[in-house]
C-alpha cells in the first residue's frame, strides 16, 4: 500500500465518523437513520429531515399533522416522503457503518465489575410518544400497574394526561386553576395498584389524589413545604418527599372514604429530596439529595437507598465516584429495576445510568448514552422496558433489551 493511501485512510475514516453524527442520524432522538422501517429518514415540506419514529411520535391523533421541531412549520403526515439521497448514502457507506467499538464511551466501567450478574446490559431505542404540542413542559410520569396506561403530569391546561400503551391519549384532566381540586403546578405523580392518580402540586403544597375519570378524590394540604417525588410502596402506602423541608413522609388515604387515614414523617435532615422511587421488590427506597453550593464546591446531587426500615443502605455522589473514575453525576431521576438495580437519569451526560444493587454501589455501567436531552423521569414496565420522560424533547421515549425489539 503507497503512502499516500495510508495517509488518507484516516481521514477517510474521519470522514465516515463526521458523516454518521451530521447526516445520519435523526436530530429529535438522535437514533441513526436506516432501511428499517422506524429508522427510515423522512422529508418534511420544509425541507427538514427526520426519522419516520419521530414522524409517529410527532404527529397529533385528530388531525394527522405535525410541527417540524426546528421551524415549526406544519404538515400532514401524508406529505412527508423517504429521504432518498440519504438512504442511497447508507447503502453507500454501507460496511463502513459500525457501532463504536466496545469499551468506548458506550461502555464504561467501574468501580466494581458491571458485568455482574444482574445488571442489565444497554438498551435500544423502540418508539416514543407525546412530542411538541402534545405535552408542555413534562415533570413527572407514573405507570399504572393494572392497565399499561402511562400517566403523564405536565404545564398544559389540563395538568394530567394519560396515554394508552401504544401511546394515544386517552384522557386527560387536572384543570389549571385556584381551586383546591385543581392542579397548580404538578411536581411528582405516581399510580396506586387500584387504580388512583396522586400528584404533588408545588403550586399550593398538597398532595391530589383522583380516579382514572378524573373526579377529585381528596387534598392533603398543610403539612408540606415542597411537596416533590411521590411513590406507592407494595403496601400500598404513598411516600412523599418534601424538597423544601429536607423530609420523607408516609401517607395512608383512604380513596373510598376521601379520607387521610396516617401520615407519618419517615425521615429528616436530608438535603433537598426530590426525585423518590420505591422498589417493588424490597420496598426499599431511593431518593436523590440536590445540594447547593458551597464557597468552591458547586451544586451537586446525591442519591441514597434506605432499606424498608429505613437504614441506609448506600449512596452514590459526584465525589465518591471521582475516587474511582471521572464523573459528575446530576440525578434527575431514580427507579429500580426488577432485579432491584438503580437507575439514574444523568442530566450530565444526558444517559441513563445503572448504579447496581445498593449493596454493590458504586457500580457505574451507562446502559442509554444516545439520543436523550433532558430526562427526567424513569419507570420500568412489565415487559422489562424502560420508559424515558424526556422533558427537553416534551416525550417520552420506550428502550428494550437488544434484541427484544
Amino acid at each position: 500500500m503507497s503512502a499516500e493511501a495510508s495517509d488518507t485512510e484516516p481521514a477517510l475514516r474521519a470522514l465516515v465518523r463526521e458523516a454518521e453524527v451530521s447526516l445520519l442520524e435523526c436530530k429529535v432522538c438522535f437514533e441513526k437513520f436506516g432501511h428499517h422501517k422506524a429508522r427510515r429518514p423522512r422529508n418534511l415540506t420544509c425541507g427538514h429531515v427526520i426519522c419516520l419514529g419521530c414522524v409517529t411520535a410527532l404527529v397529533q391523533p385528530r388531525s394527522r399533522t405535525l410541527e417540524c421541531p426546528f421551524c415549526r412549520k406544519a404538515c400532514k403526515s401524508s406529505e412527508t416522503s423517504d429521504c432518498l439521497p440519504l438512504l442511497q448514502f447508507l447503502e453507500l457507506l454501507g460496511p463502513a457503518l459500525r457501532a463504536p467499538p466496545s469499551g468506548g464511551a458506550g461502555a464504561t466501567r467501574a468501580p466494581g465489575d458491571p458485568a455482574a450478574k444482574g445488571v442489565p446490559g444497554a438498551l435500544s431505542f423502540s418508539h416514543s410518544f407525546g412530542g411538541w404540542g402534545t405535552l408542555i413542559n413534562p415533570t413527572a410520569m407514573a405507570l399504572c400497574p393494572r392497565s399499561g396506561r402511562v400517566v403523564l403530569v405536565h404545564d398544559g391546561r389540563k395538568r394530567v394526561k394519560v396515554f394508552d400503551p401504544d401511546g394515544v391519549c386517552a384522557h386527560q384532566f387536572g384543570e389549571k386553576g385556584e381551586a383546591a381540586q385543581d392542579v397548580r403546578y404538578p411536581l411528582g405523580v405516581t399510580v396506586t395498584p387500584d387504580g388512583h392518580v396522586v400528584v404533588t402540586d408545588a403550586g399550593d403544597r398538597s398532595v391530589k389524589a383522583f380516579d382514572f375519570s378524573g373526579r377529585n378524590k381528596l387534598v392533603v394540604g398543610g403539612r408540606f413545604s415542597l411537596p416533590w417525588g411521590v411513590q406507592t410502596t407494595p403496601q400500598k402506602e404513598i411516600v412523599v418527599s418534601d424538597a423544601g423541608a429536607g423530609s420523607l413522609h408516609l401517607l395512608v388515604l383512604d380513596f373510598q372514604k376521601g379520607e387521610l387515614r396516617r401520615a407519618d414523617r419517615l425521615l429528616a435532615h436530608l438535603c433537598s429530596p426530590r426525585a423518590l422511587a420505591v422498589s417493588p421488590v424490597s420496598g426499599a427506597i431511593a431518593v436523590t439529595e440536590h445540594l447547593l453550593a458551597r464557597g468552591a464546591c458547586p451544586a451537586s446531587t446525591r442519591v441514597k437507598v434506605f432499606s424498608p426500615g429505613l437504614q441506609l443502605l448506600g449512596q452514590v455522589d459526584t465525589f465518591g465516584l471521582s475516587l474511582f473514575i471521572p464523573s459528575k453525576l446530576d440525578a434527575t431521576a431514580v427507579t429500580f429495576d426488577h432485579q432491584g438495580n438503580v437507575l439514574v437519569a444523568d442530566a450530565a451526560s444526558q444517559a441513563i445510568v445503572c448504579l447496581g444493587k445498593p449493596g454493590e454501589f458504586p457500580v457505574l455501567k451507562p446502559i442509554i448514552t444516545q439520543g436523550l436531552s433532558y430526562p427526567v423521569a424513569l419507570t420500568y414496565a412489565e415487559d422489562n422496558s424502560l420508559l424515558v420522560l424526556d422533558s427537553g424533547v416534551h416525550a417520552v421515549k420506550v428502550y428494550k433489551a437488544d434484541g427484544s425489539l
